[in-house]
């Protein structure tokens, strides 16, 4: 492969975040690149890149047709010494007023320094506070304690003397913060401390502590009757413990995170024009930059400045902008020839997604299909129905009645299914079956089995438990 390409390949693949940071580096290290900051300031003269109206929704009209005139999934008549884009009509109304396509996941308090302040507001002597940190370090992300506490005496100091007792004292010190189940060495002590942080008048609570202490393996796949006889208790007793441990917290320390903030920006928006869902590329992921000219002139009127090296920064600079004009090109055919075939799912969801693989729109559009698969990689689309990953959209399909239906449609109408369900006698997987049987699709029990499991629902006698519970509630 050429540099060319090989560099038009590279941005292709990259989520917009990372190509935002190649952009960046790429303005630093060549003189003749610059952002062209007066788009924003006079969005009327940027209207010059397409023809008539906004140059993104017009490309957005012809996405699906092949580019047969360049022979390649090329730059079609994008000009190759700018690149910028400005929709005065999208100014301030981002997605009907009330969508960013940002969305910001705020990093949550870590775990150790939540359980230090707690220590810190605790009246103990300033060895029992040395000792308290020693425990909280040892801790696990999850915050469990799987060291033993004669690992933890050894690392403190060989001049300070440590009782096991002693530590013992201070570990259960740290026990007994918030979140309940911190710093336990086990699952059953984990679930316990839990329970004992219940009123002692809670129906259940002993029950749910004996369950833990000597029955969590058989609660894990539950045979109810057996259970039930050998803890020789009731059904409304049973469901009542039940749901007490399934109350608890199995990762204490999972509700808090590292410190860090993940964001992730939206590559293309969706909107419905003229009764036709029409994809355009997101305004804020696309860089405003162009080639300087009088650097450029500059550097042509020399001599023998092709094989020079600021004749090689220069030839850089107009290839970087062409393959930034071909990476959008392309995001947007690849969006567009996507929401043509996915349009019932942004009316009706997931239960009307049709099923659709990478070569399907490889062939309609006449790419490859690992350039397709490149382009849906690290890309978001802002949709009705929220941000969604462009890879979201291709699923296998179940053949059904001699035609095929899309696996994650099928997931959808189980779920919807269970969902609908009488609480008090819940569908079994088997009567699942036959309910999608009736609807036209013919999949396996096992298959039914294998998708309610992947979508976390529990089985039929748990639901039914939960149930009991509930009700005894």
């Amino acid at each position: 492969m050429t540099p060319q390409l090989q560099h038009s390949i590279r941005l292709l693949q990259m989520s917009a975040a990372a190509f935002e940071q190649e952009i960046e580096k790429t303005l630093a290290g060549n003189p003749f690149l610059e952002r062209d900051d007066a788009a924003r300031a006079h969005p009327g003269e940027a209207d010059a890149v397409g023809s008539e109206g906004d140059p993104l929704l017009t490309a957005a009209a012809s996405a699906a047709e092949p580019d047969a005139a360049s022979g390649s999934e090329g730059t079609g008549d994008w000009d190759d010494s700018s690149f910028r884009h400005d929709d005065p009509t999208a100014t301030g109304t981002r997605f009907g007023e009330d969508t960013d396509a940002t969305h910001f996941a705020i990093a949550s308090v870590c775990l150790r320094d939540h359980l230090l302040e707690q220590l810190s507001a605790c009246r103990v002597n300033e060895r029992d506070r040395q000792l308290g940190q020693l425990v909280i370090h040892a801790l696990e992300p999850d915050g469990y304690l799987r060291m033993s506490m004669e690992e933890l005496a050894a690392l403190c100091p060989p001049a300070v003397e440590v009782e096991l007792d002693e530590l013992m004292v201070v570990l259960r010190l740290v026990q007994s913060f918030e979140p309940a189940g911190v710093a336990a060495r086990t699952l059953e002590e984990c679930l316990l401390l839990q329970l004992g942080d219940r009123d002692e008048g809670t129906p259940g609570l002993g029950l749910a502590c004996r369950i833990v202490r000597h029955h969590l393996g058989e609660l894990a796949s539950p045979d109810i009757p057996r259970l039930r006889r050998r803890l020789g208790c009731t059904d409304g007793e049973l469901a009542a413990a039940y749901q007490l441990v399934r109350g608890c917290a199995p990762k204490p320390g999972s509700a808090f995170g590292p410190e860090r903030t993940d964001y992730v920006v939206a590559d293309v928006q969706v909107r419905r024009i003229a009764g036709r869902w029409v994809a355009r590329i997101n305004p804020e992921v696309v860089p405003r930059i162009h080639l300087n000219q009088s650097f450029a002139s500059m550097v042509r009127d020399q001599r023998g400045s092709g094989s020079s090296p600021i004749g090689h920064h220069l030839q850089e600079a107009r290839w970087f902008v062409r393959n930034v004009n071909q990476r959008f090109r392309t995001i947007l055919r690849v969006a567009q020839a996507i929401v043509d075939r996915q349009g019932r799912f942004l009316e009706h969801g997931d239960i009307a997604m049709r099923p659709m693989v990478l070569r399907e729109i490889a062939d309609t559009l006449g790419m490859h299909e690992s350039t397709v698969s490149r382009v849906t990689s690290n890309k978001y689309m802002m949709t009705p129905r929220g941000l969604i990953e462009l890879k979201y959209f291709f699923s296998s399909h179940v053949e059904s009645d001699g035609h095929a239906c899309s696996a994650r449609a099928v997931r959808a109408l189980i779920r919807q299914i269970i969902g609908a369900e009488d609480a008090r006698h819940p569908l079994s997987d088997v009567k699942v079956t036959h309910i999608l049987a009736d609807k036209g699709i013919a999949i396996a029990r096992r298959t039914v089995s294998k998708y309610r499991d992947a979508m976390q629902i529990p089985s039929v006698e748990v639901r039914r438990l939960s149930s009991a519970a509930a009700l005894a509630a």
